[in-house]
């Protein structure tokens, strides 16, 4: 009976030692996950500027065509 009580405190302690540890994790956790959702958001900030950049240099249109030279044509000779 009394090794039943001793077992029965030992799976409690596990039981609360892993919830603890479970949530001692998840606060150090925290500050990691806000550090890479900022680096995540800048990252996308970037490249929405390089995407505006591009659409921009895209727009430019079509060059303007050369100009023909005139050249006389020269009279056949028979």
């Amino acid at each position: 009976m009394e090794t039943l009580q001793i077992l029965g405190w030992i799976y409690l302690g596990v039981a609360i030692g892993s919830i603890g540890g479970v949530i001692g994790l998840g606060l150090f956790q925290v500050g990691r996950v806000t550090s890479l959702q900022r680096e995540i958001n800048d990252l996308k900030e970037d490249k929405r500027l390089l995407i505006s950049k591009l659409e921009k240099s895209y727009k430019r249109g079509k060059p303007q065509p050369r100009k023909r030279r005139n050249w006389k044509k020269k009279p056949v000779k028979k």
